[in-house]
């Protein structure tokens, strides 16, 4: 199974998109790179020689922030908007869109599953 960057990529794909499991590689990169390293799109990940490896973490390592220090430099920026207490940090720091989607419907997937709130029952008075 081959390594690039320290992440272990799907054998069985095309290289074009085995490099799209590395975080912070999309199709666009991942075509760059590959005409960079003189590699062939289509060419399975499995059938790649060691040269061939050496050139994509050579080119990805010179020129890309991927994986840990880029979830970090993500990280950061957040916790930034936090800091600075701008309107985005804060819809962040309470779980809500950050980009100017509506809340009254649709927003399940930032606020969570719905938390029921219990109605007013009624309340049957007496008449004597």
């Amino acid at each position: 199974m081959p390594r690039i960057s320290g992440i272990d990529i799907p054998p069985e794909k095309q290289i074009r998109i085995s490099l799209r499991y590395i975080f912070g590689i999309g199709p666009m990169n991942a075509m760059a790179i590959l005409t960079e390293a003189n590699i062939d799109p289509n060419k399975k990940a499995k059938a790649l020689n060691e040269e061939e490896i050496g050139r994509i973490v050579n080119i990805i390592d010179r020129s890309y922030v991927v994986e840990g220090a880029l979830r970090r430099q993500v990280q950061q920026n957040i916790q930034r908007l936090k800091d600075i207490q701008s309107y985005r940090g804060s819809r962040h720091r309470r779980g809500l869109p950050t980009r100017g989607q509506r809340t009254r419907s649709n927003a399940r997937t930032r606020k969570g599953p719905r938390k029921t709130v219990a109605g007013k029952k009624g309340v049957k008075e007496l008449h004597a």
